[in-house]
């Protein structure tokens, strides 16, 4: 019964030997629970995610077996890609929008593990075992849910974490096959792509603690040369924080008059550009206020992938680059993945 928390991951740098092997899916995290006809979704913090998939609470009744817990993740793909920009357009309060939505842009389930099947609980068995169980139970499930691809070949996971990236999917996956389940714990493996780049640093914003740095605001020109707020770096030890709230101070602005971003407080100019302070799809209300910094500093940032023109998760700083200019920094340096098409990769995954 829910809540059940799920499972998680620690992150390496490099694919381990000798595991199961997954892509890393870009979505919403989710486990399913369904008991005949009842269907419940829950987050990866069990908050019930029902309301927003409509569409997958009816699948899911269709095509899960009458009574099961399957863990998995919510996507959205379009044109052979995931897009995780649509998927938080689910996250919305109008239940009107909500099943507009999903006919436009119907989401997806892709399940990768199995709790429990019938009345038997499965939390103890190894990850093996799980994964047999679960590809037989899900063997006639049909679009929209699926079942994740796996391998325990090293050089396929390899060749998975090369190719699945122009899918839009976040790395590759690595679970120990003799594990048992265990909520919460950090028991698999996450193995995401690194690259760098080159950001105009334009703003911050201020800690929970106090008057030290929260986060960097960070920007790319486009190619008419707006600036556009691309991400931000936050994961700093309190010692560095306050050496570069410091180095940030002479670049300081009293007003935003003159930035870039000047337009942030105005809703329709979000429709225009990229800026900080849009409002949340979570909380539905506006990011708290930044101090604008004259964008004239460059850092070298660390980051995984892109979702559409925005970095997808924090980057991690790296560097200041006093020998860049901030009209060097644009979105032509970023390395675009080969593309590859997620749709035909979980239908013939899936059988």
């Amino acid at each position: 019964m829910p809540p059940v928390k799920p499972m998680l991951a620690r992150a390496a740098s490099k694919i381990p030997p000798g595991m199961i092997y997954e892509a890393k899916w870009d979505g919403f995290r989710a486990l399913v629970f369904r008991d005949g006809d009842e269907v419940e979704i829950g987050s990866r913090s069990c908050k019930p995610l029902n309301r927003y998939f409509p569409e997958l609470v009816t699948a899911l009744r269709a095509e899960l077996p009458p009574r099961c817990v399957v863990d998995g993740e919510i996507v959205v793909a379009r044109e052979g890609r995931l897009d995780f920009e649509v998927l938080l357009e689910r996250i919305h309060p109008a239940d009107s929008r909500v099943r507009m939505l999903a006919e436009r842009t119907p989401a997806s389930f892709v399940a990768f593990d199995l709790l429990a099947l019938d009345d038997a609980s499965l939390m103890e068995a190894p990850t093996r075992d799980r994964r047999a169980l679960l590809t037989e139970a899900l063997r006639e499930a049909r679009d929209p849910v699926f079942t994740a691809p796996a391998t325990g070949d090293l050089d396929l996971a390899r060749r998975w974490f090369r190719e699945f990236e122009g899918a839009g999917l976040d790395g590759v996956m690595a679970k120990r096959p003799d594990k048992p389940y265990r909520p919460d714990e950090r028991l698999m493996v996450k193995i995401r792509h690194e690259r760098t780049a080159d950001c105009v640093v334009a703003g911050m914003r201020l800690h929970k603690s106090g008057p030290v740095v929260g986060s960097l605001l960070l920007g790319l020109h486009d190619e008419a040369g707006r600036l556009q707020h691309v991400g931000v770096c936050a994961s700093f030890p309190m010692a560095r924080r306050k050496q570069l709230m410091a180095e940030l101070e002479p670049y300081f602005m009293d007003t935003y008059q003159g930035h870039p971003w000047a337009d942030w407080v105005r809703e329709e100019a979000h429709a225009q550009s990229r800026m900080p302070g849009g409002p949340s799809r979570w909380g539905g209300k506006k990011d708290p206020a930044w101090v604008p910094l004259r964008p004239e500093l460059v850092c070298e940032v660390a980051y995984d992938h892109m979702q559409g023109d925005r970095f997808r998760h924090t980057t991690q700083f790296r560097r200041w680059r006093p020998d860049r200019q901030p009209s060097e920094c644009g979105y032509a340096q970023l390395e675009q993945p080969v593309t590859f098409d997620v749709t035909r990769m979980l239908r013939e995954g899936s059988g």
